[in-house]
């Protein structure tokens, strides 16, 4: 493919980003962010507690929370141990217990939580996926990155993250579809081609999230993917067509050269 023709389907796809941004959240990501705005964002201590009884736990959450997301604790499943906070109005507090000069004062029971592998029941909200048939497109992309110094890896390390970036190393999560592996492959090297060098401390999360997951978009598209997830992850990262306004010839620049190179023949 043609720079020239590559920066084409780069702009129309642009284009329909900037449209489908506007249209605000999908239901598919409200229902995702409503199912996880229910999990709590456990203290450190609480984490490693919950690593070190479960290094494989992925979601957790107590007995009430699942039931609220239709979901329950299967009969035998063994709890996770937590340090639930409780606040004391000072005349509950034991006379044998010295008393605070506050109103309040915080102690600490025992709780437990489960991993969704002990439950059963509905399933929870899944983030859209991206679908289609990549073909030998991720080869040539492998490729492309090689011939910039960039180093692949695959660990399950970096779970839940599907990818990562960091300067001459992108390492992907193991096991992903055909057409996830592509995108995210295509996310994570707009990353290396745009923020890697000093600008990166010049933008922020918001702008670089944009502008990788734009180029992923374009490239997707333009060989025939469904990557309609795109707009939803870029509205997690509260970016919106303004922010993709400001970053136009950036994301366009870099998408015509990653089509120009996966699709040579196009």
């Amino acid at each position: 493919m043609k720079v020239e023709q590559a920066n084409q389907i780069a702009s129309k796809a642009i284009e329909e980003l900037s449209h489908a941004l506007e249209g605000g959240h999908s239901e598919k990501l409200r229902e995702y962010l409503a199912a996880m705005a229910r999990f709590h964002r456990y203290s450190l201590h609480n984490i490693m507690l919950i690593a070190s009884q479960r290094p494989d736990a992925t979601h957790v959450a107590g007995f009430q929370t699942w039931k609220r997301l239709g979901r329950f604790v299967k009969k035998g499943a063994k709890g996770i141990l937590i340090l639930a906070p409780i606040v004391l109005r000072k005349e509950n507090i034991p006379d044998n217990q010295e008393k605070e000069t506050e109103a309040t004062t915080l102690r600490f029971r025992a709780a437990y939580v489960f991993d969704t592998t002990d439950t059963d029941g509905n399933p929870l909200p899944e983030f859209a996926k991206v679908e289609g048939d990549p073909s030998g497109r991720t080869d040539r992309l492998k490729e492309f990155i090689a011939s910039r110094a960039i180093e692949l890896e695959y660990s399950d390390a970096i779970y839940p993250a599907q990818g990562q970036c960091s300067p001459g190393k992108i390492v992907l999560l193991p096991d992903q579809s055909p057409a996830e592996e592509f995108a995210t492959l295509v996310h994570e090297t707009g990353h290396a081609l745009l923020h890697q060098g000093g600008q990166r401390c010049e933008t922020t999360k918001r702008v670089r999230e944009t502008e990788a997951e734009a180029v992923a978009f374009v490239v997707c598209e333009a060989i025939g993917l469904t990557a309609q997830s795109s707009v939803d992850y870029i509205h997690l990262y509260a970016g919106d067509k303004e922010t993709l306004a400001e970053s136009l010839e950036r994301i366009q620049r870099t998408s015509a050269e990653i089509l120009s190179v996966i699709t040579p023949d196009d």
